[in-house]
């Protein structure tokens, strides 16, 4: 398995968020867990730029995706 092409912190990066280890935890601690009927990108605290690159990153298997997909997991788990 090769690993992902973008880490997770360049991700929160992209996303315009703090991006060190104690920030993301932060992050996912403070939003988790996502209802499961909802999509990442619905979720109410993006910006309107921010749920439209994570949808467009879904969509297109754009080389995000697989970062945006260990995203989501890390916020639906309780």
């Amino acid at each position: 398995m090769e690993p992902p092409v973008h880490p997770f912190t360049e991700l929160f990066e992209q996303l315009g968020l703090p991006a060190d280890e104690a920030s993301i935890q932060a992050f996912i601690e403070r939003h988790a867990p996502l209802p499961p009927t909802m999509a990442l990108y619905e979720a109410p605290f993006w910006s309107a730029a921010q749920a439209e690159f994570l949808e467009t990153a879904l969509e297109d298997d754009a080389d995000w995706a697989e970062v945006v997909d260990h995203l989501d997991t890390s916020l639906r788990k309780n």
